[in-house]
């Protein structure tokens, strides 16, 4: 599929993003990966491997886009694109084994708990929920002992969503390695721009495609990262069987945010630290949670293993749910909705989705910044806490 570029290690991650994927440089060649609006393809006789035969099993549209993801998460392989963040979730914790244990994040992203708590009450799987930031109660629910044996699959966000903990995963992936568990990482939030799981021994890292890699609203799609063929192999055939195959239109757009990663990650890193800063000292803000301030517990962690502090700001409001219902209706630059990681700034409630995990607080505000002017933002924000409409 690709030109000759050099080595990935020659190369910067913002290079790779607009470079890699692209078809041969030929005279009359496209510059962008065609799109291949076909449900089924011309076979006589069994299929070559690689050639395809069925979009449901694989479509060439997906190529660019996989050999994209792969190559800036550092793999030695394309990355596996699924129909959505979830069904990417879903294919990953299902190569835990049955019955084994699954460590997890109470604060992971809620759908991800959801399907973790469905898996557990059908007996697919025993679920352990941990507090991701300290590290030493992770590592013994990764060991178990006495009656219980040591965890199948660790699972790790980092930073959460939406209370924005930081785990030191290069730690958790050592002491999981220890006792033979798989690790996968939704490195969703800080996007292989700002850290890479794989470098530090992680099996697998996961996207929801929806969010910055997608980058515009537009699109659901995920993807899967496999540091080994085996785990590369059994995704593809999750894939397979269960239909969560993305379209090739998705695939499209998703390699197009792709392209402006680099630009759109620096721009919100760089506003959204500023927001947090003021934020901080507005009279109507009970806490700031950005793991790019001082103040958070887990900074220096942060700084160690991120570049930047990322796009999500989590703040707490004076006054409870009302009063943080009110703060999002009175918004005129910030966008009223849910999900993250696009051009424009989105904030919501956090608990007025039910299935939220009981101790997220109900004032509560998850902050996406965007790309706009980041004074413009602030003057929007601060006149929104400040009660005015």
């Amino acid at each position: 599929m690709s030109h000759a570029l050099p080595s990935p290690d020659e190369l910067s991650p913002e290079t790779i993003a607009v470079t890699a994927g692209r078809p041969r440089w030929e005279p009359g060649a496209p510059v962008n990966a065609p799109v291949t609006m076909s449900s089924t393809y011309i076979s006589r006789g069994e299929p070559a491997p690689g050639e395809p035969a069925y979009a449901r099993y694989d479509n060439p549209a997906h190529h660019a886009v996989e050999e994209v993801v792969g190559t800036l998460e550092g793999a030695c392989r394309p990355a596996v694109l699924f129909a959505s963040g979830m069904a990417a979730i879903d294919a990953t914790i299902a190569l835990a084994p049955p019955g084994g244990r699954l460590v997890m994040p109470a604060h992971s992203y809620n759908g991800t708990l959801a399907l973790a708590r469905q898996l557990a009450a059908l007996g697919r799987l025993r679920l352990s929920l941990v507090a991701i930031d300290q590290t030493d109660d992770v590592i013994a629910a990764l060991e178990g002992g006495g009656a219980s044996a040591p965890a199948a699959m660790l699972w790790i966000e980092t930073p959460t969503n939406p209370l924005l903990e930081i785990a030191d995963a290069p730690a958790l992936i050592d002491a999981a390695r220890a006792v033979g568990c798989v690790v996968a990482v939704d490195n969703t939030l800080a996007t292989p721009l700002g850290q890479r799981p794989l470098d530090w021994g992680a099996d697998l890292t996961v996207h929801s495609g929806s969010k910055y890699l997608g980058g515009h609203s537009d699109l659901v799609a995920g993807t899967v990262v496999a540091a080994s063929a085996e785990h590369d192999s059994a995704l593809r055939e999750f894939r397979r069987i269960h239909g969560a195959t993305a379209s090739a239109a998705d695939a499209f757009l998703l390699l197009r945010g792709i392209r402006t990663l680099a630009l759109r990650m620096e721009r919100v890193n760089a506003s959204a630290a500023t927001l947090a800063r003021r934020l901080e000292s507005h009279p109507a803000v009970k806490h700031v949670h950005y793991p790019g301030l001082d103040s958070h517990p887990g900074a220096a962690v942060a700084r160690a293993q991120m570049r930047g502090g990322g796009g999500v700001i989590a703040i707490e409001v004076h006054g409870g749910a009302a009063a943080a219902d009110a703060v999002c209706a009175r918004t005129r630059s910030w966008a009223p909705a849910t999900s993250l990681g696009g051009v424009e700034s989105m904030l919501e409630r956090r608990r007025r989705w039910p299935g939220e995990f009981p101790d997220v607080p109900e004032s509560l505000i998850r902050l996406s910044v965007g790309i706009e002017n980041v004074d413009d933002l602030w003057r929007d924000l601060d006149r929104a806490l400040g009660g005015q409409v």
